[in-house]
């Protein structure tokens, strides 16, 4: 069906919202066309691949692409691809079609509570996927043994060491009644190791799980090829330990990117198609942004979603699940990290250390590490090359795109109002835009002396996130930090977005044990310096005339206020 053609607006296609299943996708659905990742993994021959993309970038959808494509069925599943690119890439990739047994397992749903309710729904799916195998109970090929495993197994009379071979016990079936070996998928294999981290099983469920793959993905003799898909590469959690044939494509590497999530050329399709051309600048400001390898990639689920909220943007990727991960390291964050996460919310990049061998526990033990997990579950992009530095990899990284700077708004926003009362965050941000220099002073200091003593001994950077932190949250305002105007780098203005407000200046020095003299001095110092080095040159070149200025001065918990105001 040429999809180009069809114009009249009931005559289009529906959008797969939620919808993982390839059969249905492909024939009932808009489907942006995904299959020659089939000739590429054919063509790479990898024993086990391994896929790590953020959540909703398609990983589903593809492995059951992949199920429907190989598995062996009574069913001529060709009709599925026939219309699609695979099928015009030649007999010998054609030939595969249908030619396996597959075991496909996902995991996404696994989010339990307590290890006891994630091991029964594992158990369950694991069961669920022997019963998708009911001839192997008449087969004559498979011993008397295993029948009774089998039995057992769909009847629960089971304990953990016989779950732990299901997928070793099942594949070997599955090769002796077919005599061909079987393909395993396994979809989103670390969501119940996420739920372990954060609910306090980590241990617990990695060593299963590492049984469990292990027996089924290492040296099994009665394997075809492996797939699977996650947010994070598995190396250094052990759970594939001594499977040296499995081949890890992430994020970072070029191989299969433009496979996961929509390539700019199918997001103008699909505007054209859904007569939304006019739309693509701006679905590129909400939802592109993303670097996979050499492709641009932008986010398939909030791309879709746009389109089926009549074009109206929000941030619909981030109510597709939890955020307790960003929002666990934002509360271990150290006044530094604390600060480069305000910088990235405000537009800058910074440059780190990526480890994409990064694991949860490293969240604890390595607080750094936030920026690999960031960059990783898709709310950190790369821009430009990899630099190599030592033995370690450093990429310059910012934030995607409006919808994840939402999402970072919100989880810095909460961290803060752990701090600050909302009454006296609204009072703070009142009297910043309304150039009422004593009210900024008196609730400032309210704030100081309502909170912990650790006010006492922090430095500039501290207040300078906290001021930044009240300005991210005033949406008539674009936040900017430390950038160059006139002859310096001011601390932080903000840009009005409405004619008829100010813009907004405002330096901050910070001293220890200074007399109130010698603070109202520092104040009025931070103040001159906003005017000797002419930060409001940038503003004024906008032709914004009304400007208020701030001096603002800190020790420990007591503050001083100075201002001016120009027109």
């Amino acid at each position: 069906m040429d999809k180009m053609a069809i114009t009249k607006e009931t005559d289009r296609l529906p959008l797969p919202i939620g919808v993982s299943d390839y059969r249905a996708a492909s024939t009932e659905y808009y489907y942006v066309d995904k299959t020659l990742l089939i000739r590429d993994l054919l063509d790479e021959r990898a024993k086990v691949s391994l896929f790590t993309r953020p959540r909703r970038f398609g990983k589903t959808l593809n492995m059951d692409m992949l199920r429907v494509f190989f598995e062996k069925t009574q069913e001529d599943t060709s009709v599925y691809f026939q219309n699609r690119k695979i099928w015009s890439c030649g007999k010998k990739y054609r030939d595969y079609q249908g030619k396996y047994p597959v075991i496909f397992i996902s995991l996404k749903d696994v989010k339990c509570e307590t290890w006891a309710e994630t091991y029964d729904l594992i158990f369950k799916l694991l069961q669920n996927e022997f019963k998708r195998h009911p001839e192997l109970m008449e087969s004559t090929r498979i011993s008397v043994y295993e029948k009774k495993y089998l039995t057992d197994f769909l009847a629960g009379d089971v304990n953990e060491n016989d779950v732990m071979m299901a997928l070793q016990s099942l594949s070997q079936m599955l090769d002796e009644h077919y005599e061909m070996p079987p393909m395993i998928i396994i979809d989103e294999y670390d969501t119940p190791i996420q739920q372990g981290h954060i609910r306090g099983f980590y241990d617990r469920v990695t060593g299963f799980m590492r049984n469990l793959f292990s027996g089924g993905l290492k040296d099994n003799p009665h394997l075809a090829f492996g797939f699977l898909t996650g947010i994070l590469r598995v190396a250094r959690e052990s759970i594939f330990s001594g499977l040296n044939n499995l081949k890890i494509n992430s994020l970072l590497d070029n191989r299969y990117s433009e496979y996961f999530g929509f390539t700019p050329d199918e997001v103008r399709e699909m505007a054209a198609y859904y007569q939304a051309g006019d739309k693509y600048d701006e679905i590129c400001d909400w939802y592109d942004g993303y670097q996979f390898g050499r492709f641009e990639i932008f986010n398939p689920w909030s791309v879709i979603c746009y389109f089926g909220n009549e074009c109206q943007p929000k941030a619909f990727w981030q109510s597709t699940g939890s955020n307790d991960i960003i929002h666990e390291m934002l509360m271990l964050s150290d006044e530094e990290i604390t600060e480069t996460l305000r910088r990235l919310l405000l537009g800058d990049t910074i440059q780190t250390k990526i480890d994409s061998n990064v694991i949860y526990p490293q969240i604890h033990n390595n607080p750094a590490a936030i920026y690999s997990f960031l960059l990783m579950a898709g709310y950190l992009k790369p821009v430009g090359e990899r630099m190599l530095i030592g033995s370690s990899d450093f990429y310059t990284v910012t934030i995607p795109n409006k919808e994840i700077a939402g999402v970072y708004r919100s989880e810095i926003l909460e961290k803060l109002e752990a701090m600050i009362p909302q009454p006296t965050a609204s009072a703070l941000q009142l009297a910043i835009y309304s150039n009422n220099a004593p009210a900024l002073q008196q609730n400032l200091r309210k704030l100081l002396l309502q909170s912990a003593s650790c006010f006492d001994t922090v430095g500039e950077n501290f207040y300078n996130g906290l001021l930044l932190g009240l300005c991210a949250a005033m949406e008539q305002y674009v936040v900017t930090s430390n950038h160059e105007s006139g002859e310096g780098r001011y601390d932080i203005c903000l840009w009005p977005k409405a004619d008829t407000l100010p813009g907004i200046l405002i330096e901050l020095k910070a001293d220890r044990k200074c007399s109130t003299a010698k603070l109202k001095e520092l104040a009025q110092t931070a103040l001159r310096q906003i005017e000797d080095r002419q930060y409001d040159t940038e503003l004024r070149s906008h032709g914004i005339q009304t400007i208020f200025k701030y001096g603002v001065a800190f020790s420990g918990k007591a503050v001083e206020v100075a201002s001016a105001s120009t027109s």
